[in-house]
């Protein structure tokens, strides 16, 4: 088939996915069940881990809980008991690559494998908005989560060109959630997020296979705005938006810090 030819068929096997697409906003989504898989979810020891945690114990998964906190991941693990569940929690640091070989050694031994052997699972990568958008003062979280969602479409695209169609891939981007993760957050037009809310939501992309699971869906608007507008429009989005927090900006000389200054930032300016 010649270029001329490819580039046709393209443009009329995309005008039908997107007419797929939007047939499909309206037709009810089927969910799939959960019942007896067996799910690991790290960071279960506290926060949205935590709650996702127990939307699935709520569906009668079994769990294997990992988190660095020893007392918080042996309470996720008797709360999922309570409901129903099976569950076995593990101190991890997934921090060292020697601590996740070591636990996978006494859990499901092969990850992502194991999964390509019999063509079925699922993986989920919780990144943030922060991986979509960025905000200042925020330089390594930014950085991390743009990794985390490229870490997600890397491998979303791999399975699919080795044919793995049954290993299914989620990544969660929301916005600022009321976690504690930073001090005195608020946005002008958008609620800070609640962990259950948003672990709700999380569970509901899964069941349904979404790809991106973005919270609130209005940031899809944003991201698409931020990619069509010039820069000072851009800026002047923010400006409206108006995302603020607590930051410690200092120096440090051989280990003593030297200057500090406590401040409120938005997407374009700073408050002392």
């Amino acid at each position: 088939m010649n270029l001329l030819l490819e580039v046709l068929w393209l443009l009329v096997t995309t005008i039908y996915f997107c007419l797929e697409a939007f047939v499909k906003l309206f037709a009810p989504v089927k969910r799939k069940s959960v019942r007896g898989e067996t799910v690991l979810v790290t960071g279960a020891g506290h926060g949205i881990g935590r709650l996702t945690a127990y939307e699935f114990a709520k569906r009668q998964s079994k769990l294997v809980l990992w988190d660095i906190n020893k007392h918080g991941i042996e309470e996720t693990a008797e709360e999922c008991r309570k409901l129903g569940a099976e569950a076995y929690a593990f101190v991890v640091d997934c921090s060292k690559r020697e601590k996740i070989y070591s636990a996978a050694e006494k859990t499901t031994k092969e990850f992502l494998p194991a999964m390509m052997s019999i063509n079925h699972g699922h993986i989920v990568t919780v990144a943030s908005a922060c991986g979509l958008s960025t905000l200042p003062f925020l330089v390594s979280y930014c950085s991390s989560k743009f990794a985390a969602v490229g870490f997600h479409k890397t491998l979303t695209q791999e399975l699919a060109a080795l044919g793995k169609d049954g290993i299914k891939t989620s990544c969660l981007c929301p916005v600022i959630v009321n976690t504690g993760f930073v001090k005195n957050p608020s946005q002008r037009l958008l609620p800070l997020l609640e962990p259950e809310h948003v672990a709700n939501t999380l569970m509901e992309g899964i069941l349904t296979n979404q790809k991106m699971i973005i919270v609130p869906p209005i940031l899809n608007v944003l991201l698409m705005l931020e990619r069509l507008l010039p820069e000072r429009a851009i800026a002047g989005v923010s400006r409206l938006f108006e995302v603020k927090f607590d930051v410690a900006v200092g120096c440090k000389d051989k280990g003593k810090q030297v200057g500090t200054l406590s401040i409120v930032i938005s997407y374009t300016k700073s408050n002392s």
